[in-house]
């Protein structure tokens, strides 16, 4: 498998690296939660543009705004994630919505990463991706299940599609279990499509439940987990503090 490089950062090159999601609905809040994030063992800052804002519309000169702002301020790359309602995001936004606001995340120049939904109901992801590409930027293609855990074949199916098929440079899914042998489920998966991809896959199993697989990505195969600052943007997102300390124990325990 290949690593991925996203500024100065390898993704896919052993230990998961740290994604804290940056939430505040305010330019203000959204500015503190950035500079916060120097003070915190974060490896890359998810702006999640979706929380982002007065409910309604998006609003695209404030998106640029916050956009310069953050790059002004963070020190680690930027991977910007609009969580669309029909995968757990908090406002809705139609085919064509979608497809501008990704167009303008990448023009902009000013992010590193931008996560595209895979299925994403228009079916638009295999052209978003391909003109992120042409901006420079990396895709991680993402899909997300808070109902339930697909079976093993299932979830290895869909990440390889998103790099086989869709282009995208990592392939991520998060699921919700039902049970303890749900999360075996989605750790089985994770380490058959580690093995068969050829490019990083970024895997979780949500809830309490799935709490044990955000820390076992360097033994399963998955290159990157999400700790929490402030505020948790999905189920059983540890605090970002606890979350890297459990995952030096490990690494060192691991040699």
């Amino acid at each position: 498998m290949e690593s991925i490089r996203v500024g100065n950062l390898e993704i896919g090159g052993g230990r998961p690296c740290i994604i804290v999601p940056l939430t505040s609905p305010s330019l203000q809040g959204l500015e503190e939660e950035a500079a916060g994030l120097s003070s915190l063992p974060a490896d890359m800052a998810e702006w999640r543009v979706d929380m982002f804002g007065a409910p309604g519309a998006v609003d695209e000169g404030a998106v640029r705004e916050a956009l310069a702002m953050l790059r002004r301020i963070l020190s680690v790359p930027l991977l910007a994630t609009f969580r669309t309602v029909d995968e757990g995001g908090r406002r809705p936004l139609g085919a064509e919505g979608y497809a501008s606001l990704c167009n303008l995340l990448c023009e902009s120049g000013l992010v590193d990463l931008l996560d595209v939904e895979a299925f994403f109901r228009s079916g638009k992801a295999k052209g978003i991706i391909a003109r992120a590409h042409a901006c420079g930027v990396p895709v991680v293609a993402s899909n997300h299940d808070f109902h339930a855990t697909p079976p093993k074949g299932e979830i290895v199916r869909r990440l390889l599609f998103m790099q086989e098929e869709l282009g995208a440079d990592m392939a991520k899914i998060a699921v919700m279990p039902q049970s303890p042998a749900d999360v075996l489920t989605l750790l089985s998966a994770t380490e058959e499509a580690f093995s068969r991809a050829e490019r990083p896959v970024i895997t979780m199993s949500m809830g309490p439940l799935g709490v044990i697989s955000r820390v076992s990505g360097r033994f399963f195969g998955s290159a990157a987990t999400f700790g929490a600052a402030k505020k948790a943007s999905a189920p059983g997102q540890m605090d970002v503090a606890a979350l890297h300390a459990v995952l030096r124990e490990l690494e060192a325990a691991s040699r």
